[in-house]
């Protein structure tokens, strides 16, 4: 198959092409319809690599078009997978069995595991993310509280031990926590400015390749970018910015022209 020509591409930064060990963006779906997510797959799904529905949105549609935009985004070599807060309910309700038989009926071939809502023991959220694997999910967990008092009770070292130990049970990727407003929380001061020695002490303990920096403002993506270069793993991207990151990715705004 040949390549799609673009305009002006000889002015661009070469990317990856997926599937990517790296560079990875994951866009956040907060309800989108399936003719809209289809066409904004249609004209930038090649810069997608994670979809997620966000929180528990996919109880309050219809199945069938759950089914549908799952396949659809699979169509564009996009993973799509559940949010982190639909697996907290299913294993505050004891359903993890329900949960794992729906998410493959609707064709998920990934979740995420968190413990950002509830009070889930380390050793259990492990055990829950190699269950996912045995059962067949590419697993994407998440480290990190959606409550900032609760957050800041969490030492950097005990995130980064979190990290590993998620990790070695299997996870594909730890996200870290930035909630879709990116402050306050993790990494993130109030004004929402990147906590850059934390960044550096953890960096020094996992690989970057591993982490997805969730980072939903543009200000974040361009400090990682500028920081870490344009195949920084970044996430929680609204659906609107997807062409936005792209372009910052590729040096085509001023915030990252003549700097990568």
């Amino acid at each position: 198959m040949c390549d799609i020509l673009k305009s002006f591409e000889f002015l661009s930064k070469k990317r990856e092409k997926k599937p990517r060990n790296c560079g990875i963006t994951m866009v956040l779906d907060k309800g989108l319809g399936l003719e809209t997510a289809g066409s904004l797959m249609d004209i930038s799904g090649e810069y997608v690599d994670y979809l997620k529905f966000g929180w528990g949105t996919s109880i309050v549609h219809e199945q069938d078009i759950i089914k549908a935009k799952v396949e659809m985004y699979k169509s564009h070599d996009i993973t799509p997978y559940t949010g982190g807060t639909l697996f907290e309910l299913a294993y505050m309700n004891g359903k993890l069995d329900e949960f794992f038989k729906e998410a493959h009926y609707l064709g998920f071939p990934a979740i995420e595991i968190s413990d950002g809502s509830t009070n889930i023991s380390h050793e259990d959220k492990l055990e829950c993310i190699r269950k996912a694997k045995d059962d067949g999910f590419e697993v994407l967990s998440e480290v990190g509280k959606k409550d900032p008092v609760l957050d800041k009770e969490l030492t950097l070292d005990e995130r980064i031990k979190q990290m590993q130990d998620e990790l070695d049970a299997g996870s594909s990727l730890i996200i870290v926590e930035a909630r879709e407003g990116g402050k306050n929380i993790g990494i993130f001061d109030s004004a929402g400015k990147a906590k850059e020695d934390e960044i550096d002490y953890i960096l020094d303990k996992i690989d970057g390749n591993k982490i997805l920096w969730e980072a939903p403002n543009k200000d974040q993506q361009v400090f990682f970018i500028l920081k870490l270069g344009n195949t920084v793993n970044l996430g929680n991207v609204s659906s609107d910015d997807i062409t936005s990151l792209e372009t910052l990715r590729r040096g085509l705004r001023g915030d990252t022209l003549g700097k990568l």
